[in-house]
């Protein structure tokens, strides 16, 4: 693990400690501590994609934190891979603004006030952190509370016939998969998903469509963390349905308010974690 305590100046590396399995980095500044983290090995995940992951789940959890600095040669010795491969991370990290590099100073690890938050790699990075889960998710929900009440007044407006049809279908699918005990199916996330970014796409504001990609994210996270119960609770369902059919109607304002109401719902849930 490339680790440094706040501080501008790099860190180093140092050889492996014998028989561990595990990469030792050090600072070059004795005020540093000096950490050891196992390096995790997949046969599964591309390569890239595992270097990736982990340097992302690193700066989320602060282990290397805003204002460290490291170089492709520390990532190439820590993971055991070419320059080439690490310098596809480290351009991936630059696009999500998780870091930014320099000849001079080498890779700098920005402040998350610059990250691409919206970004669903970095959702997911914050969603499996345990510190950062419940804000995260705080953050999100608030901003579905701000978005999707408006968009499905929109979509109650704007909508096709056969998106208005649509809409029908996955609550009562919802219901149905809810109703047997399937809440925390595969099929009932893809028809959440689909419901709730049914709402944005069709709400023909271009600006809500594309948080699409951010709302599956976080459905698709609290799945994948277990946070969705098998049996959901009935008013949820409930609330869907009268969402969707006042959508299919062409009721502005009472879609507005029961995608409010079902969303003022969801964040008290969380509270209640």
């Amino acid at each position: 693990m490339i680790s440094c305590r706040r501080s501008s100046r790099r860190c180093g590396i140092s050889a492996p400690d014998p028989g561990s399995g595990d990469t030792v980095f050090y600072s070059g500044s004795p005020s540093f501590t000096v950490r050891r983290f196992p390096v995790p090995k997949s046969h599964t995940l591309p390569l890239l994609e595992t270097v990736l992951n982990q340097l992302g789940c690193d700066i989320v959890d602060g282990r290397l934190s805003e204002g460290d600095t490291f170089t492709l040669n520390d990532i190439c010795s820590r993971f055991d891979i070419s320059r080439t491969v690490a310098r596809e991370a480290m351009r991936a990290l630059e696009q999500l603004n998780m870091v930014s590099s320099s000849r001079r100073v080498g890779i700098t690890v920005r402040p998350q006030s610059d990250w691409a938050v919206f970004d669903s790699a970095i959702i997911r990075w914050r969603l499996d952190n345990h510190h950062e889960r419940a804000r995260q998710l705080q953050s999100l929900t608030e901003l579905r509370t701000a978005v999707e009440p408006v968009a499905a007044s929109a979509m109650a407006q704007h909508a096709s016939e056969e998106a208005r049809e649509r809409i029908v279908e996955l609550a009562k699918l919802l219901q149905h998969l809810g109703d047997s005990g399937r809440g925390d199916s595969h099929e009932f996330l893809m028809a959440d998903i689909e419901f709730h970014t049914l709402i944005l796409k069709a709400s023909r504001n271009e600006m809500f469509a594309a948080l699409a990609p951010t709302v599956a994210a976080v459905l698709d996270g609290r799945t994948q963390l277990g946070m969705q119960p098998a049996h959901p609770v009935k008013e949820a369902l409930e609330r869907h349905a009268a969402l969707a059919e006042s959508i299919n109607r062409g009721d502005k304002a009472a879609a507005e308010m029961h995608s409010r109401a079902l969303l003022t719902e969801v964040a008290q849930a969380l509270g209640d974690k």
